[in-house]
């Protein structure tokens, strides 16, 4: 009864998610457009030298040109494709030739990305490269290489793709963890196929949650921005006024103006250096449901006949425990409130994520929760997430 009480009172919220998911591919704004088959070095000796750099200047209000000529020799293309195979009648077959197979089509993307070691390390987007057969980096000098994924992690849109060459320029990276609203925020990709364009804004907002843009599953902490974003930005850089790199640009609004979303660098390092390691990336789960207390379900809960109740005008309590997952395994049930993680209070349901993914497999997390008005202490043992919707 509590759990359908929770999920009733979850309806609306639900209906909400899953509308916007509709449209989730569509926020990740280049994710397979059809069509058909159609460390600073000396730059190249067969392209123009940059522009001379000084040191960046906030207050200069030629800061952003500056930016962009130490960053953007840095920034590249990134083409994608792959074969697929469609069933031209949509029946999977072609009355014509006996019901024989379909046709191939090649399915093309273009992304942005960033390098990150003068050997040709390259961070882009998970859905830049994903499915992809062959993946081409185009250097904003014009060289041409083929480039190798060497993981691609799509609980975080994060990929790290590999060029073979030497000398490269790179970009700094910056402290994403020190933003704060309303500092200058500079992109550089290649939206709709418009090579090494420029936009600049300021940074929105930051620790957006997925669930806040119709991307409920994300396990990212976001940065907002109204820098321009488009199709073609996904993988590209987000650049502070310094010249360094807080974000990778990921996602939009399908028909929003002004609202674009970036990974924290720091998040796009930890995954990535993970993928460099051993190919993949660790995520870990407790493996329960949960929502953040509202009067209306504080009411609706404690007027039911579950036998729970719930004192606290808010907090985050348990919708549903998944079976044999870590959190079954600690006791916790439908219903407890969760008061805190590690001796940290807890007011929102993306705090209970971030204490999970902070976590290494193997650690323990020490949660407290209110179970009808008296506290438990669990010991839960995140493990490697699954691969099933049920993971927070």
């Amino acid at each position: 009864m509590m759990q359908r009480a929770l999920k009733m009172s979850l309806f609306g919220l639900t209906l909400f998610t899953i509308a916007s998911s509709a449209g989730c591919r569509s926020l990740l704004g280049d994710r397979w457009p059809m069509q058909q088959s159609p460390l600073p070095v000396q730059p190249n000796s067969s392209s123009a030298p940059p522009p001379a750099v000084t040191s960046l200047k906030p207050g200069d209000p030629d800061f952003v040109a500056r930016v962009v000529a130490e960053v953007g020799p840095a920034v590249v293309r990134i083409n994608s494709s792959r074969v697929v195979e469609q069933q031209p009648f949509g029946f999977g077959l072609d009355p014509f030739f006996g019901g024989q197979g379909g046709q191939e089509r090649v399915q093309r993307g273009t992304g942005s990305g960033f390098i990150v070691s003068s050997d040709g390390k390259i961070f882009t987007n998970a859905h830049v490269v994903e499915g992809a057969d062959n993946v081409a980096v185009v250097l904003r000098d014009g060289r041409r290489f083929k480039g190798d994924v060497i993981g691609a992690d799509p609980t975080t849109d994060v990929a790290v793709v590999k060029i073979t060459a030497d000398g490269l320029p790179v970009v700094k990276l910056g402290d994403s963890n020190a933003l704060l609203p309303g500092q200058a925020a500079i992109a550089i990709g290649n939206p709709l196929g418009l090579d090494n364009t420029v936009t600049s804004g300021i940074i929105s907002a930051t620790g957006r949650s997925g669930a806040d843009f119709g991307n409920a599953g994300s396990r990212v902490d976001y940065i907002q921005t109204d820098t321009a974003i488009n199709p073609g930005n996904s993988g590209g850089p987000l650049i502070n006024s310094r010249g360094e790199v807080i974000g990778m640009n990921t996602a939009i609004i399908q028909g929003a103006s002004g609202i674009g979303f970036a990974i924290p660098i720091a998040t796009a390092q930890r995954v990535a250096n993970q993928l460099i390691t051993k190919g993949k990336a660790d995520h870990l789960y407790m493996g329960i449901q949960m929502t953040e207390i509202t009067p209306e379900l504080k009411d609706q809960v404690n007027r039911s006949n579950s036998g729970i109740q719930i004192n606290q005008d808010q907090g985050v309590v348990v919708v549903a425990v998944q079976p044999n997952s870590p959190a079954a395994q600690a006791g916790m049930r439908p219903g407890d409130v969760i008061e805190s993680i590690n001796g940290t209070q807890i007011e929102k349901s993306q705090q209970v994520q971030q204490q999970v993914e902070a976590t290494t497999l193997g650690n323990t997390l020490q949660v407290t929760v209110n179970r009808n008005g008296q506290r438990q202490n669990l010991t839960v043992k995140p493990a490697p997430l699954p691969n099933q919707p049920f993971n927070r």
